[in-house]
């Protein structure tokens, strides 16, 4: 009998794992399951159990590992290596009845044992971030608490009186890094179902907004109570938060919140209520209200954001907002109307704007844009976690002080769209003005955001005019000859595309004109403001140009060079006034360019013209050789930057031959006084002499003296062919030039013979004026020929024009007495203006020698 006995003793012991459960779910829940792993173990006079596993209708409530129960010393001691607890599954176990009895703390108090549980590794999911070891003693004193984690850690003390003490409670928010510190007192009420009658919990925590820390400190008695919020050392609270708890709801009612650390400090208030929260977090339906009240450049601003009432479910959401008002802040304002439903999971939430959500703002977006309005409609739009659905739409009117005025329209369509995330097709459209180029400009266009990969697939700007300095370019039209394609990330960050800008005409305030100019580049570097150029600009026959250069984002660089070509191509360039016409030669140069908003554009090179040669409109040029270095900023050209700027002709024919023409020019222009401008080594041979002229400073301080060496009178009667008289010889002179004298332009100039002269009469000029009296034909007589040995001439010239010429001639006439010497003193006065267009000098003699031989006093 006894053997039977304790055969079937190990024969239970043995099968306890599976007739325990069975037993044990008379007392479980209606549709849940106990599962032991294995058989129980004596060992180190404890029992061991490998795990057990609890389901709720299939769903996995509880799983725990390896687990060891022993008595020793008069306490019960459970160890366990791990356990975990899916919340997920509590929904799946029947509701309470509504008569049972709520658990009573004191009745569970008193039945605990004396206990020390402890837990190794507690998981609760979906808080698996804070995990961590669980520690309970259980005696007469109370239930002692200790939880070790990495994101979570607690000490406290549940005493008889239902006293609850923290210690110490750590825990770091989710993607935070500072944790939040409490510590307090609360009375637990008796029915584990009920709110703690009053409490006092003080924390601590250290944010990334503000340099010190954030203290909290909530008391509440008779279930009301308030939540305060303060920087530590500040006697201002952030936050006040009155709420009250009751089985019907949860309420925040009149709270106050400011936040006074960002540009335009804040304020407003906080209305919450939960209703039917005892009915479980999915039944609970919410409202709210919140308000923010903003001071800035357009007075104070409201704005209202209400919420419910709705509901927000761990798997279902329905909550209907509105937020309206407007914001004023330091440099702009914004007003919205945007009503919405927050549906979808608590974590997956949809949120869908409804028809009539709409966006505004105006103001100084940055101290030098002006944003006149920004409309925004939104009606449609749905965000989730995966993006922005719908469409999307933008019309701006801005104004900038540099830039100037301009209005766009943005227009397109998203699919679960972030930034660099989903697809997002738009299309735009504008125009504007840009008073830096005095131009008025329109742009048209299309592309695609697609996950990383932005692409502008259709691109067409224009302006109606450019210009800029000494230039204008009519009607510029930039195009796309290829898409411009941006791939984003730092992996393998690309930009590329190929560019096309044409004008029907480049227009010189010379007169001249570049004919239907076309710049083709091709982009190629890793963002939009950082890559490379490289090009090519052709007008007709002028060019190609090759083109090369960087943009940084702030400051385009770039070289260009202009290969040999004909100097006949050049021929639009020369304004038709000049009536020039280009005949042979070569031209090439180079130039480095660098443009910026603030520097404006600057260049530098030189431009080489070799062999010129060109017809005029009275001659011909031959010879041309021309060496110019210069460099160009804000609008100032500074010529011969390492040497002078070189102009050497062979050959020039017009009313006389000129032959070694030189000249050297060196300085700024337009020149000031720092900046002078400065011509030099000017010399020509002409008239079987020589012509120079001394270094012209401009602005100018000395006379710049032309000096006249040997020129052979012959050769310019020859030119100017006078009819009424001729003369031969060579003669010196200096001519002081000036360019800015208040009325002289030549002054105390001199021209002098050097060597004989000979002075010959028309034999019709000289019967007609000695025809008219005895004693003037007598005069006459002796000047029909004359050898002058001396002559001194002064001259005068205003800047209206008047000359004045006083001079003296000694000679002979040796057809008459080469003995008997002639002595003329000659003075006259001529507008040389009329003189030059007319040319008549020798109408302009005789109608002196007339006057002058008419009076005999005045002949000697």
């Amino acid at each position: 009998m006894v053997a039977g006995c304790v055969i079937l003793l190990l024969a239970l012991w043995q099968t306890l794992p599976r007739w325990l459960p069975s037993l044990l779910a008379h007392w479980l829940p209606q549709g849940s399951q106990l599962t032991l792993q294995g058989n129980l173990h004596w060992r180190q006079g404890g029992l061991q159990l490998d795990g057990a596993r609890f389901k709720a209708q299939d769903c996995l409530l509880a799983n725990l590992g390896p687990t060891r129960l022993a008595y020793r010393q008069g306490r019960w001691q459970l160890l366990s290596e791990r356990a975990s607890v899916d919340t997920a599954c509590l929904s799946k176990l029947p509701a309470a009845a509504a008569d049972s009895p709520p658990l009573a703390l004191d009745r569970l108090q008193k039945r605990l044992p004396p206990l020390d549980l402890t837990i190794n590794q507690l998981t609760v999911i979906p808080w698996q971030r804070y995990a961590g070891q669980l520690q309970l003693s259980a005696d007469a004193e109370g239930q002692r608490l200790h939880y070790q984690g990495r994101h979570l850690s607690a000490e406290a003390l549940l005493d008889p009186q239902q006293q609850l003490r923290l210690n110490r409670l750590t825990v770091t928010p989710p993607n935070g890094e500072r944790p939040l510190r409490l510590t307090g007192k609360v009375a637990m009420p008796l029915d584990m179902a009920s709110v703690p009658e009053q409490g006092a919990l003080q924390g601590e925590m250290q944010t990334g907004y503000l340099e010190k820390p954030l203290l909290l400190d909530m008391r509440w008695h008779h279930r009301q109570g308030v939540l305060t919020l303060t920087e530590k050392g500040d006697e201002r609270p952030l936050a006040t938060l009155p709420w009250e708890v009751t089985p019907q709801q949860v309420s925040i009612r009149q709270g106050e919140w400011r936040w006074p650390y960002s540009q335009q400090p804040l304020t407003g208030g906080l209305s919450i209520a939960l209703h039917d929260w005892s009915k479980g977090f999915d039944e609970t339906q919410v409202s709210a209200r919140l308000n923010v009240i903003t001071a800035g450049h357009n007075g104070k601003g409201n704005a209202v954001l209400t919420l419910g009432p709705g509901k927000i479910g761990l798997t279902d959401s329905d909550l209907r907002f509105q937020l309206t008002g407007q914001a004023n802040l330091a440099d702009f304002s914004l007003t919205a109307s945007i009503p919405g439903i927050l549906g979808g999971s608590m974590l997956n939430p949809t949120l869908v704007l409804q028809p009539g959500a709409l966006l505004r703002l105006w103001g100084n977006a940055t101290p030098e844009m002006k944003l006149e309005e920004a409309r925004l409609p939104l009606a449609g739009v749905k965000v989730t976690a995966n993006g922005i659905t719908g469409r999307l739409q933008a019309i701006i009117n801005a104004s900038d002080s540099y830039w100037g005025r301009f209005k766009l329209h943005l227009d397109g369509k998203a699919q679960d769209f972030w930034p660099d995330h989903g697809d997002w097709q738009w299309r735009y459209w504008g125009n504007g003005q840009l008073p830096p180029l005095q131009a008025a400009w329109d742009v048209a266009g299309s592309g695609r955001w697609q996950d990383s990969a932005l692409e502008l697939d259709r691109l067409s700007t224009g302006f109606d005019k450019l210009k800029y300095g000494l230039v204008t370019v009519d009607a510029p039209r930039l195009t796309l000859s290829r898409p411009l394609r941006w791939q984003r990330g730092q992996q393998a960050p690309a930009f590329n595309g190929e560019l096309q800008l044409a004008a029907s005409k480049v227009s010189f305030n010379d007169g001249g004109h570049l004919p239907a100019p076309v710049l083709a580049l091709q982009l190629k570097g890793s963002a939009p403001d950082s890559f490379q150029l490289q090009g090519k600009l052709q007008a007709e026959q002028i060019g190609p140009i090759a083109l090369r250069g960087r943009w940084d984002g702030e400051r385009l660089r770039g070289e260009g060079w202009w290969p040999k070509q004909s100097l006949k191509v050049f021929q639009p360039l020369i304004s038709p006034d000049l009536n020039i016409t280009l005949r042979d030669g070569e031209f090439y140069a180079q130039s480095a360019f660098s443009a910026a908003r603030v520097q404006g554009f600057e260049a530098g090179g030189h431009w080489v013209v070799k062999n010129g040669g060109m017809w005029l409109k009275d001659g011909e040029m031959s010879g041309l050789d021309f060496v110019m270095s210069y460099r160009l900023k804000n609008h100032r050209w500074q010529l011969g930057a390492r040497r002078p700027v070189m102009l050497r002709i062979k050959s020039f024919s017009n009313l006389f031959e000129m032959q070694n023409i030189t000249a050297d020019l060196q300085g700024t222009y337009p020149y000031d006084e720092g900046a002078p401008l400065t011509l030099s080594n000017v010399g020509v041979d002409a008239l079987n002499g020589h012509i120079s002229l001394s270094a012209l400073r401009l602005p100018q301080h000395d006379a710049a003296v032309l000096k006249l060496d040997k020129v052979d009178l012959s050769a310019l009667f020859t030119a100017l062919k006078p009819k009424q008289f001729a003369m031969s010889g060579r003669v010196d002179g200096e001519l002081p030039l000036y360019l800015n004298h208040p009325k002289w332009l030549v002054h105390d100039g001199w021209i002098a013979n050097a060597g004989t002269l000979t002075l010959r009469l028309d034999k019709d000029m000289a019967d007609a004026i000695g025809s008219n009296n005895l004693a003037t034909g007598a005069a006459i007589d002796w000047l029909r020929y004359m050898e002058i040995n001396r002559s001194q001439a002064r001259v005068d010239l205003d800047n209206l024009g008047e000359l004045t010429l006083r001079a003296r001639i000694d000679g002979v006439n040796p057809q008459k007495n080469a003995k008997r010497e002639v002595i003329l003193n000659y003075s006259h006065q001529e507008n040389v203006f009329q003189l030059w267009r007319s040319l008549r000098f020798g109408d302009n003699l005789q109608e002196w020698l007339e006057q002058a031989l008419s009076q005999p006093g005045e002949q000697q």
